[in-house]
């Protein structure tokens, strides 16, 4: 995956790092159990029940990561004087969210 000039220069420390690895990896088990489901031939509604909520927990991630990325780095971006770029940044990766 392709990253963002930003990325490459900057970590961070996610305050919500744990809970976010224990969602992804349940998230994980639930991707590979759609899959068995599909391999196993399932009924459709069935299947896409557990995509729904395979989507919701990705929801949830996201709206953690947003949050969180909005109180941090951007907040601090903002205290700094470099809020302009930062607030781009952010509308950028919320437009590529709502679409």
């Amino acid at each position: 995956m392709k990253q963002t000039e930003s990325a490459k220069r900057k970590k961070v420390a996610q305050p919500h790092r744990r809970t976010l690895l224990q969602r992804l990896t349940r998230v994980e088990g639930q991707v590979r159990g759609i899959a068995r489901m599909i391999e196993q031939q399932r009924y459709c509604v069935d299947v896409l029940t557990q995509v729904a909520a395979v989507h919701a927990a990705l929801d949830a991630v996201t709206t953690q990561l947003l949050e969180d990325h909005t109180r941090g780095c951007v907040q601090t971006a903002i205290k700094s004087g470099r809020g302009e770029q930062a607030i781009d940044e952010l509308m950028t990766i919320v437009r590529k969210l709502a679409r």
